[in-house]
């Protein structure tokens, strides 16, 4: 089946069901173990944080201004207490 076409069927019973009240409602504890699991196994795959990290990476180092201010401050602590 056309992945469009199954998720406009999809669609169509999630809203009846939230129409007719019978539809699931997370709860904040339910969603947080939720993504608590996701995280978990995301987090397995090195290859796949690893590429995030570089993302994050290069993303921030475009940043001229952020950059400059890193320079500025030298060989300081970012946070108190690291020594």
């Amino acid at each position: 089946m056309d992945p469009e076409k199954q998720r406009e069927i999809a669609s169509k019973g999630g809203q009846a069901a939230h129409e007719k009240g019978t539809a699931h409602k997370f709860s904040s504890d339910e969603a947080r173990e939720a993504g608590r699991k996701g995280g978990q196994s995301v987090s397995q795959n090195r290859e796949h944080m690893a590429e995030i990290g570089r993302k994050g990476g290069k993303s921030v180092s475009k940043n001229r201004e952020h950059m400059a201010k890193i320079g500025r401050k030298g060989g300081e602590k970012s946070r108190k207490g690291d020594q």
